[in-house]
């Protein structure tokens, strides 16, 4: 080690996943404030992923690419993404594996989005601090997105998603906020 170099850190994986999600969570908690329901279903483009009402029920379009010519997603799709991915991680890391994406209902307003985003918020928080230490690092847990990995590399893509998806969301609203009216 040289001089003036801070220690190697020893920090249980818990804490440093702890860490990266707070400031996830913090992020997505500013983007999310005052949403209204005007702002929540625009689409910044005339292409890009929405949410379609048909016959009063809510469905997310689901991309065909990940390329950039599908267009922007909407606040709507986006926060639908969020309990998508979140939903299917703990039903198949907690749960019984079985949830599909096509089971996983749209919400169609700010406030229902909002509420069901925290609720699995609470229920991921509550099921990550019952894992013991050592539960972090078995690769039993971990199926879906990917399998055959530590928990732990699970936990950190949660948390680089929830990154993700809050700017997304961010960076819409100040679309939405610059727009032309």
């Amino acid at each position: 080690m040289k001089e003036n170099e801070p220690p190697l850190s020893n920090a249980p994986v818990r804490d440093v996943l702890q860490f990266q999600y707070q400031i996830s969570c913090q992020m997505l908690d500013i983007h999310l404030a005052g949403l209204e329901d005007d702002e929540f279903l625009w689409r910044p483009a005339s292409t890009g992923l929405h949410l379609v009402n048909e016959s009063g029920e809510w469905r997310a379009d689901w991309p065909e690419s990940e390329g950039y010519e599908i267009g922007p997603a909407s606040i709507a799709w986006l926060t639908w993404h969020i309990l998508f991915w979140w939903s299917m991680v703990l039903d198949h890391s907690f749960g019984d594996a079985a949830l599909t994406r096509e089971k996983i209902p749209c919400p169609g307003s700010a406030k229902e989005a909002i509420d069901r985003i925290r609720q699995l918020r609470k229920e991921w928080e509550a099921a990550f601090a019952r894992l013991p230490e050592p539960e972090l690092h078995s690769r039993s847990r971990t199926k879906w997105p990917f399998g055959d990995k530590p928990f732990y590399e699970l936990a950190a893509w949660l948390n680089l998603e929830l990154m993700k998806n809050a700017a997304e969301i961010g960076y819409v609203r100040f679309l939405y906020a610059a727009r032309q009216v």
